[in-house]
């Protein structure tokens, strides 16, 4: 019998080992998957909710989905439904998320055999957007070290002020450790009843948020060249450049036009100070990047200020970073791509490289794909739940992009609307063209090439 199950053992790991190679997305789709189904089944203990009564199954498993998916979207408040148990559980989905998958794998793997075989190289590969194999083993170790450093660093800053603001020691451990995690994951989780919103003006607690949501969201490998080249600049890979340049480009725009378009509006920027103002535009300005933190009423705001934020959201953070979106670098090379056509020139270029044309067509195809979700789930929650558009699409940007800003209407939605919520809120995680890639029967490979034609443009 032992050697029956040995055996079942062994041709399981030659399964694994064999999706590993020749399909890594797919393995990695599916590993998420199983995740998520374990921490569903976590969150629907008794004792994981505050009155000792099962989570429904829809609400544990979107609160699952939102946690591992590092997304904040949330049906019922963490501070209050879910027991001390259910929000270890949450913070512990976040962290998991936030490391990816594949990644955890790897350092799995080290920690068992010292080292990085082939096919958990190909596995993390797969979910760092790691081309050389040969990087990855510092890339786990970078993820591991700098995620764990950065979060109790938040901590640590966070908990002089909570204790400040009367709280037991335990409590501020608990609520700066929680914080901490949701913001450099980007999670946007909160584990108190009323948020960030008394705090709005507190420079002290909201600037380790908003540095850790910043970082998290420049992804792995930047963090990674710039710690190698520490000193010189100019040795910045291209990703890391373009990361970099069109991440504060971003954040400077969002905060003067959040700025400008809400520093009347009385319900939320109005009645503030010229310094709380301050504070809350440039908080509002780096969240949507992924985070889901906020300090105003997000239902307040005006239409124009939601149309910013989706645009936002949308375009999310850094490849293989903790954030979601089609990522900025490929918000990048589509401008780079329509500079490179108004001037005329045949190649694209940026900062002394030229980029391949293959990598436009690769972020032509993940906007196109990160649409076309958005525009489905948004045609189904119309006609699930007769809400207006803006509300509708503010709600699916934030799922696909793993945001987790909402209007507040996301506790409302019927079942149905939950449940295409939570498939959006996977597809964003895991990544449009990895979910292209893990659904793909075979890649197509031609020996003759039909003759070249070019149709009319515009």
């Amino acid at each position: 019998m032992a050697q029956g199950v040995s055996g079942r053992f062994f041709a399981g790991r030659e399964l694994v080992d064999r999706l590993a190679r020749h399909s890594p997305a797919r393995l990695a789709v599916t590993v998420f998957a199983a995740v998520i189904s374990l921490f569903t089944l976590l969150l629907m203990a008794p004792w994981a909710t505050t009155s000792g009564r099962s989570a429904p199954f829809i609400d544990a498993l979107f609160t699952a989905t939102s946690a591992v998916c590092v997304t904040g979207l949330v049906v019922v408040p963490t501070g209050t439904y879910w027991s001390t148990y259910g929000q270890v559980v949450i913070l512990v989905g976040i962290k998991i998320g936030g490391l990816g998958v594949m990644t955890l794998a790897s350092i799995l793997g080290m920690a068992v055999s010292r080292r990085i075989g082939l096919t958990q190289k190909l596995l993390t590969a797969s979910e760092t957007k790691t081309t050389r194999l040969g990087e990855v083993g510092s890339l786990v170790r970078v993820v591991i070290i700098t995620s764990t450093t950065i979060e109790l660093t938040i901590a640590l800053l966070l908990l002089p002020r909570f204790i400040v603001l009367e709280e037991t020691f335990g409590e501020a451990a608990w609520h700066g450790l929680f914080y901490g995690i949701s913001a450099f994951n980007n999670a946007g989780f909160i584990p108190t009843a009323e948020g960030l919103t008394p705090y709005v003006g507190d420079w002290m607690l909201l600037m380790p948020i908003i540095v850790g949501v910043f970082i998290g969201s420049l992804g792995f490998p930047v963090i990674l060249n710039i710690m190698r080249n520490r000193r010189r600049a100019a040795r910045w890979s291209l990703h890391t450049k373009l990361t970099l340049t069109t991440s504060a480009v971003l954040v400077v725009v969002a905060v003067v036009l959040f700025a400008a378009f809400e520093w009347t509006n009385e319900k939320t920027l109005g009645p503030l100070s010229l310094n709380e103002k301050i504070l809350a535009s440039l908080f509002a300005g780096v969240m949507p990047r992924s985070a889901g933190f906020s300090t105003i009423d997000i239902n307040g705001m005006h239409e124009s200020s939601w149309l910013i934020t989706d645009a936002l959201m949308f375009v999310g953070g850094g490849s293989a970073s903790t954030a979601g979106g089609i990522k900025v670098t490929t918000l990048a090379v589509m401008l780079l791509a329509i500079v490179s056509e108004a001037r005329g020139d045949r190649d694209l270029e940026a900062f002394g490289r030229r980029v391949p044309r293959e990598t436009l067509r690769l972020a032509v195809a993940v906007s196109f794909i990160g649409a076309t979700a958005v525009l489905v789930a948004s045609l189904l929650l119309l006609e699930i739940t007769g809400w207006t558009l803006d509300v509708i699409l503010f709600e699916t940007i934030s799922a696909f992009a793993t945001v987790g800003l909402s209007t507040g209407v996301t506790a409302d939605l019927p079942t149905a609307g939950k449940y295409v919520l939570v498939v959006l809120m996977f597809i964003g995680r895991t990544g449009t063209m990895t979910l292209a890639a893990a659904l793909a029967l075979r890649d197509r490979r031609r020996v003759i090439r039909y003759p070249e034609e070019r149709p009319i443009i515009g």
